[in-house]
């Protein structure tokens, strides 16, 4: 078979074409240039990509076909030496607030899957690690004990809570325990201690005494598992030595935090999805950013007058209850009503702003020549449109009030999109959200550097996740875009970006084809 060199078109008429003949060479980088309207988007898209596509659609299976779109044949005489054919516009990438550079390129997909394999949950509150432990783990810690090693195996059911349990305490003698430690005190269950419920308490059941010998691992595994159901997945090896003070080993079969109670649930890739509840930052949705009411749109112009329309909120009521509102408030605070807005004084605004706190203002409104008087506080203009925006179910309201929000990172999250069960889990120092504000330069640079910090089984693990993410990166870098972060919205992008962006990702894909580049010709 003959090797084609060339695309050969021939008689191509679609659109402006004026029946022409042009061979395009294979394997090479083609530019088409010409003036504003010559016909490079008519030859490059509507024809030979389109009969490209075309001919790469009709090759498949009648089933396969139905679930794609059939491109109309162009109007041209003869086309030859056509592979399937891909096409790459220079137009922004998507305006969703949920895209990102990182989920356009899929980049973000396999940090998902790297962080859900080979990340390691820390403790917000003791900065340590935290990981799973199968009971089988548990008894071989606890065997590696100096032998004759005395001690009990405790399931801390109650920690650092009110109450007096007594209920809870003739439940556990009805399940068979006989004895609990108190507030560091042990006790008989025939004889429990009366509590203070006024008192904050630590509880904890006595599962079994052990001494470390040889044959006592499946006892030791048993009474774990017993201790493990009664405690949520938590248990206490507290030791019993003839001298000193005793020693207290905490064991959990969850991301949990013995310290603090904090825990993470079984960590696979949707906990890293800003998309998907299961990950998303619950206060901004997995946004990143909230909305709030601002100042500097409530008071655009400082300079006016409070009776003039300082307050753009108030500025359109025809009512007098403004204007009998602010009267009553410049008698209580004794300013001049007529001053301007930036000559008030700060404690002045922000009463106007965010209300009277408890100060009880008497305001007194004539409403058609029903005059009536009422002592009570000032809501405030922000807290009223707070109020108002999250109680309405009109639309036209809502849109009137978000034209004095604004955006700010979000507070729990941090802008970085996620829960914190996700952002408790790091890699190298780094959870997920710190990784994709990286620039693309450094997040590769960052991943050359993270197998020398993984161990030997979570570096197995990693390296062919961290392959899939380096050449996407490093496509990325070759492309003249390291200094875009994975974090950046793709509606932010320019159309040259996001069309290099797109075609990374084509060569990303393995895909081979023949690349056409079009440019316009500026004349002077």
């Amino acid at each position: 078979m003959v090797e084609l060199t060339k695309i050969e078109v021939r008689g191509a008429r679609e659109h402006n074409l004026k029946n022409i003949d042009v061979d395009i060479p294979r394997d090479q980088l083609v530019v088409i240039t010409g003036l504003s309207g010559s016909g490079k988007s008519s030859l490059a898209f509507d024809t030979i990509y389109a009969e490209g596509q075309r001919r790469y659609v009709e090759s498949l299976s009648a089933y396969a076909r139905q679930f794609l779109d059939m491109m109309e044949k162009p109007d041209v005489d003869h086309i030859s030496g056509l592979s399937p054919a891909i096409s790459i516009e220079q137009k922004t990438t998507s305006k969703n607030p949920r895209s990102t550079v990182g989920t356009v390129t899929e980049i973000y997909d396999y940090l998902r899957l790297f962080f859900a394999r080979v990340g390691t949950p820390f403790s917000p509150a003791t900065g340590l690690p935290i990981e799973a432990q199968q009971v089988q783990d548990m008894v071989d810690r606890v065997m590696k004990m100096v032998d004759g090693t005395r001690g009990y195996l405790l399931a801390p059911i109650v920690r650092d809570r009110k109450g007096e349990y007594k209920k809870e305490f003739i439940e556990l003698r009805k399940q068979g325990f006989q004895r609990i430690k108190v507030d560091g005190e042990f006790y008989d269950l025939d004889e429990p201690p009366m509590l203070d419920k006024k008192f904050r308490h630590d509880i904890d059941v006595v599962v079994d005494r052990i001494v470390v010998r040889e044959g006592v691992e499946t006892r030791l595994a048993d009474s774990f598992r017993t201790a493990l159901d009664l405690a949520d997945g938590i248990t206490i090896l507290e030791t019993a030595p003839s001298e000193g003070e005793p020693e207290r080993f905490t064991f959990s079969e969850k991301f949990a935090c013995p310290v603090s109670g904090f825990t993470i649930p079984e960590i696979e890739p949707r906990l890293f999805s800003f998309n998907a509840p299961f990950g998303a930052c619950p206060d901004c949705d997995g946004l990143g950013v909230e909305l709030f009411f601002d100042e500097r749109l409530v008071v655009p112009d400082q300079t006016l007058k409070i009776y003039d329309g300082a307050l753009a909120p108030w500025r359109k009521g025809k009512s007098p209850y403004f204007s009998q509102t602010i009267e009553a408030i410049a008698k209580h605070y004794k300013f001049n009503k007529s001053a301007r807005w930036k000559d008030l004084s700060e404690m002045v605004q922000k009463v106007f702003l965010w209300g009277s706190g408890e100060d009880e203002i008497l305001f007194r409104y004539d409403e058609g020549g029903r005059v009536y008087q009422v002592s009570r506080t000032f809501e405030g203009v922000i807290p009223n449109m707070e109020r108002r925006y999250r109680e309405t179910d009109s639309n036209w309201i809502r849109e009137e009030f978000e034209r004095y929000q604004n955006k700010r990172s979000c507070g729990s999250c941090g802008s970085y999109r996620l829960r914190p069960e996700a952002l408790a889990v790091k890699i190298a120092g780094l959870h997920a959200g710190q990784v994709v504000q990286m620039s693309i330069k450094e997040a590769f640079d960052w991943c050359q550097s993270v197998p020398s910090q993984l161990g030997k089984q979570k570096l197995a693990i990693a390296s062919p996740i961290l392959k899939e993410i380096s050449e996407r990166l490093g496509f990325l870098n070759n492309v003249g875009l390291e200094y875009l972060t994975l974090a950046r919205n793709s509606g932010t992008l320019s159309g040259g970006e996001s069309q290099r962006i797109r075609l990374a990702s084509q060569i990303g894909s393995g895909l081979q084809a023949c690349f056409m580049c079009l440019m316009s010709h500026l004349s002077a």
